[in-house]
């Protein structure tokens, strides 16, 4: 990960590209921010309030970190499955079943945040 960080920073097109996805992380925390707090506003009390801003928290770090996971496993996998795919194309099917297992994590993020928001 470190070393594609170098390379994009080694280049303008690659600095260009981490400037680009930086805006839009902050103007994506910009909204999310403003739609917790436009829900809290509408909360009866303080109590709802707090507990509305938390359970939002709550599921953006489920959904963040399930994402981040999953996103190294597919990373990890998606590499040795394609080496292994080089060296016996056999391997195909059961490469690309790992691969599938390590997306499943973000799929199980995004279970756990829908649960946090509208069942608890």
């Amino acid at each position: 990960m470190i070393e594609v960080v170098r390379a994009l920073l080694s280049s303008s097109k690659g600095r260009i590209l981490l400037l680009v996805v930086a805006v839009f992380a902050s103007i994506m925390a910009l909204s999310t921010g403003a739609l917790i707090a436009a829900a809290q506003e509408g909360a009866a009390t303080t109590g709802e309030a707090s507990a509305t801003g938390l359970k939002a928290i709550g599921a953006a770090i489920a959904v963040g970190a399930a994402g981040i996971g999953g996103g190294y496993a597919v990373g990890v996998a998606g590499a040795a499955a394609i080496s292994a795919i080089a060296e016996k194309r056999e391997l195909m099917g059961a490469a690309l079943l790992f691969v599938v297992l390590g997306e499943g994590i973000a799929i199980y993020g995004l279970l756990v945040a829908l649960i946090v928001l509208f069942v608890i």
